[in-house]
């Protein structure tokens, strides 16, 4: 009944106190906080933090507030932009990145690839045939796009018997990266991959016949390594012919789209190819790339 001594002292409900507040999630994120934690997201990431994204980061870091036992925001950031240990760093940027992708995503760009673009760097720096061809998915995410690839140029070597390749996947998200490397994916997230392919080179899981998995061949022709676009040293062992990176521009400052794009030059064999998200252009911007096709670039010879 209202007003009975269970009621005034919280029986049935939640425990008052601290605790009560911990169990009902973190304060709201204050502007002071928000700001702290911007700042510092977009100069470890780039990512743009805009006021109208204080309710995402509110939402995705109210959780890991709760997970450590803190009473708020202001906790949080003193913990995360003091001493906390790195992992803590990586946890962080791991909420907040956005992780979404797709099995043969924008096809347009596959096709182009196969047949202008391995043709074209085949004749001018014998990549695919005199040695292997090197490609490069920057911003990986989950997996899908350099599989996608890598069947793509499976298919390819099919018809041109003799191409060979490698392909490179990178992401700054470690949750994402721990998913590509199982390369283990629901039906619906296979359904855009030709069924012909889906045929040759997924294989349905044992354990649970929802889920399906990339099988070896294609899974081995695919390295998994984690890499902040930020970093001024991408230290990568050979240069690219292709790179892929698309998609990830849209989360950057002009500013910062031209020093990724600057390293990302630095990163290609002249006259390699740059294949960036149907919203992103280079337009603008102060970069040694010439276009080839919509949202496709060459680094020119001479950078």
């Amino acid at each position: 009944m209202p007003g009975s001594r269970a009621d005034r002292r919280g029986g049935g409900g939640l425990p008052a106190g601290p605790a009560a507040s911990r169990l009902a999630g973190p304060p709201p994120l204050s502007p002071r906080d928000f700001a702290r934690l911007g700042a510092f997201i977009e100069g470890r990431c780039g990512i743009r933090m805009p006021p109208s994204k204080r309710t995402l980061l509110e939402s995705r870091l109210g959780r890991r507030v709760r997970e450590l036992g803190l009473a708020g925001f202001g906790e949080y950031c003193d913990h995360v932009l003091g001493d906390a240990p790195g992992d803590e760093v990586v946890r962080m940027v791991d909420h907040v990145t956005t992780n979404k992708t797709d099995f043969f995503r924008e096809p347009h760009h596959f096709e182009l690839l196969v047949r202008d673009v391995l043709p074209a760097l085949a004749a001018a720096a014998g990549a695919g045939t005199r040695r292997p061809l090197r490609v490069w998915s920057a911003g990986c995410s989950t997996g899908e796009e350099p599989y996608t690839l890598a069947m793509v140029l499976l298919e390819a070597a099919r018809q041109a018997t003799g191409l060979r390749f490698g392909i490179l996947g990178t992401d700054l998200s470690t949750r994402a990266l721990e998913r590509a490397r199982r390369a283990e994916y629901t039906e619906a997230q296979v359904r855009p991959v030709p069924l012909a392919q889906r045929r040759r080179y997924l294989l349905r899981s044992i354990r649970d016949p929802q889920v399906v998995r990339v099988c070896r061949e294609v899974r081995e022709l695919v390295a998994i390594e984690q890499l902040n676009l930020l970093d001024p040293d991408y230290r990568l062992r050979e240069r690219m012919d292709v790179i892929f990176c698309r998609n990830v521009f849209i989360y950057f400052e002009r500013s910062v789209q031209q020093r990724v794009l600057l390293r990302l030059a630095r990163a290609l064999s002249p006259g390699g190819f740059l294949f960036l998200g149907h919203a992103e252009s280079i337009a603008g911007l102060e970069v040694p790339f010439d276009p080839v096709a919509p949202t496709v670039y060459r680094l020119r010879e001479d950078a």
